[in-house]
C-alpha cells in the first residue's frame, strides 16, 4: 500500500503534557511527523493541533483510534482528502550584498513575501503561503547562500462550514 501525506487536526485541551502524549502515540506506531502544529483556537481552554504524517490509510485508521482514546484530545479531523486551505510561514534569513539586495527584493516581491529585517549581510524574508510557494522560493534563494530558516508546518482548516466528517467525542466537538 502505498504511502500518502495526511494532515490530521484535532482538538486538544490546552493543558501540561498533551502535546507530549499525542506525539508519543505517534512515534510509538512509527510514524514521522513531518509536520506539527499548535495554537490557541476558536474555544476557549483548546487548542488546535495540525499533525501532517506519510503513512497508508490503514495506519492512519488505527492511530485516530488510538487518538480518540486519549482523554485530552476532543475532536479529530482528517483533513486530507476535504476541500481545505493550507498554509506554511517561513523565515528565511538569506546572504545579501549591496549588488544582491536588489535582486532578492525583486523575487521576495514577487512571491508577494514581506522583507521584516535588514542587516549588513542579510535579509530576513517572511513568506506565507502552501508548502510549494516556500519551498519555490527558499530554493530561489538558496543561491545567494541561505543562513537561516524556520517554518511553522502546515496549518489547515476546512473551506466554509465547519469540518463534517470528524469524530466528535466528548465536550466542545
Amino acid at each position: 500500500m502505498e504511502a500518502t501525506k495526511y494532515t490530521i487536526s484535532m482538538l486538544v485541551e490546552d493543558k501540561a503534557g498533551v502535546l507530549n502524549r499525542v506525539a508519543s502515540l505517534f512515534r510509538r506506531r512509527g510514524f514521522n511527523i513531518q509536520s506539527l502544529a499548535v495554537g490557541g483556537s476558536e474555544q476557549p481552554g483548546l487548542s488546535r493541533m495540525t499533525v501532517v504524517v506519510l503513512a497508508d490509510p490503514a495506519q492512519v485508521e488505527q492511530v485516530r483510534k488510538q487518538l480518540d482514546k486519549l482523554i485530552n484530545v476532543v475532536k479529530i479531523v482528517d483533513l486530507t482528502n476535504d476541500d481545505m486551505v493550507a498554509r506554511e510561514l517561513a523565515l528565511i534569513k538569506v546572504a545579501a550584498t549591496s549588488s544582491t539586495r536588489s535582486e532578492i527584493m525583486q523575487i521576495v516581491d514577487i512571491f508577494r513575501a514581506n522583507i521584516v529585517d535588514v542587516g549588513s549581510d542579510s535579509l530576513m524574508v517572511e513568506v506565507t503561503g502552501d508548502e510549494e510557494k516556500v519551498n519555490s522560493l527558499f530554493e530561489l534563494l538558496r543561491r545567494f547562500g541561505i543562513k537561516e530558516v524556520v517554518r511553522t508546518g502546515r496549518v489547515a482548516l476546512t473551506r466554509g462550514a465547519v469540518a463534517t466528517r470528524s469524530d466528535n467525542k466528548k465536550k466542545g466537538g
